[in-house]
């Protein structure tokens, strides 16, 4: 008798196990196709009773997104903002109603994102949610991810690396590594001239080789010297590093010295530098040369 109410009792713990694992199965399952579908196809409006509890709860901060209508507006920031979408599920696992997903988003930044106007630039990033499901039906989310190196790649927050990749520029430069320099710049670099400097006859130069010949080469042929000394870089907002400077050098024409204030704008993209803008008295650099 014993031994029959033991066996018993083992069958029930195992018949409870395995519906509780199928139950867990169905939910992670079905979690997964719904975000698929939501993210990758664009069917925001899977976002419904059918699926989700009505009182879903978005956890974050500084106040919970709650309730389907602002959970799905909140979602719809995604859809609208990017194409080019990949949303890809890499690992979830789940226990009773809790989910764990772990999950890599990819797509180009084409449209308003949380009233972001469009930067073009292209994102990819990881993260995990953490969910809870009711009654068959997601209850509850909490996202974690890298938001900086998220706000970095749209351009919102400054890659903190800039500074060393405009520092390592200085140093080339110091160096007469030129090459060093020129393969910094992105092949579209936009490259200006202060306003009255004679090289700033090519504005704007867009390619490495036109900054090479427009403005160094004839640098290298104007100058019997020519350095950039009292560099102090300052990060921007929007991915912009600022330099101020002077310029010292010694004319091979004449003979004359320069020693001018200068300013130098880089903004940069993914270690490459996009744009450039210089500053400098244009007035003493110009009254050298005549004399």
């Amino acid at each position: 008798m014993k031994k029959s109410i033991v066996f018993l009792s083992l069958a029930l713990a195992l018949i409870s196990t395995s519906c509780s694992q199928e139950s867990t199965n169905i939910n992670t399952k079905h979690y997964a196709d719904i975000w698929d579908k939501i993210v990758n196809q664009g069917k925001i409006d899977l976002i419904n009773e059918s699926n989700f509890d009505q009182n879903i709860t978005l956890i974050s901060s500084p106040e919970n997104v709650a309730g389907i209508e602002d959970f799905k507006a909140y979602y719809q920031n995604y859809l609208t903002g990017f194409s080019d979408i990949e949303f890809t599920v890499l690992d979830i696992f789940g226990q009773g109603d809790n989910i764990a997903k772990h999950w890599r988003f990819k797509g180009t930044h084409t449209g308003d994102f949380f009233g972001m106007p469009a930067t073009g630039n292209k994102v990819d990033v990881e993260g995990v949610t953490i969910a809870k499901m009711k009654n068959g039906k997601i209850a509850q989310e909490q996202d974690f991810m890298d938001n900086m190196a998220f706000m970095q790649q749209l351009g919102i927050a400054s890659d903190p690396n800039n500074i060393s990749v405009i520092d390592g520029i200085y140093k080339s430069f110091s160096k007469g590594d030129i090459p060093a320099v020129i393969g910094v710049l992105d092949a579209h670099v936009v490259w200006n001239e202060a306003e009255g400097n004679a090289h700033a006859d090519g504005n704007p130069y867009t390619s490495p080789d036109a900054v090479l010949n427009g403005v160094f080469a004839r640098i290298g042929a104007e100058y019997e010297y020519f350095k950039t000394v009292d560099i102090q870089l300052h990060e921007m907002s929007n991915n912009q590093v600022l330099a101020t400077l002077r310029y010292q050098g010694k004319i091979k024409k004449n003979g004359a010295k320069i020693d001018a204030q200068a300013a130098h704008l880089w903004t940069l993209k993914d270690g490459k530098v996009i744009a450039f803008q210089q500053y400098v008295d244009t007035k003493q650099l110009d009254e050298a040369f005549k004399k």
